[in-house]
């Protein structure tokens, strides 16, 4: 495992599946520090393009999308509706079939 906390992230990130989703806080969680939820959406925000990261298969806790409207979300929807991922009619993920967990190595 790879020492600092922004490395850790960004290979969990990589870990995530076609057809799974995780959330900023589980990342933060399996990557050693449990409270860093917003460093995680920095280290994706300023790493994804340049580490080739599965960002669109980061989302928030409550199943979401966390981009707004026109600035992105349409975009991540596309990308995951490509990999299987379903939304309700809330726009909402459903966990107990497209969350991620490092268990299912």
């Amino acid at each position: 495992m790879n020492d600092s906390f922004s490395e850790r992230v960004k290979d969990f990130i990589k870990k995530i599946p076609k057809g799974k989703v995780a959330t900023y806080g589980q990342i933060a969680t399996y990557s050693g520090n449990p409270r860093a939820s917003r460093q995680v959406a920095w280290i994706l925000h300023s790493s994804s393009n340049k580490d080739n990261l599965p960002w669109q298969r980061v989302i928030n806790s409550k199943g979401k999308i966390s981009l707004p409207h026109m600035g992105g979300y349409e975009h991540q929807k596309e990308l995951l509706e490509k990999e299987g991922i379903e939304f309700d009619e809330n726009d909402k993920i459903d966990f107990k079939r497209f969350l991620f967990s490092i268990n299912d190595f």
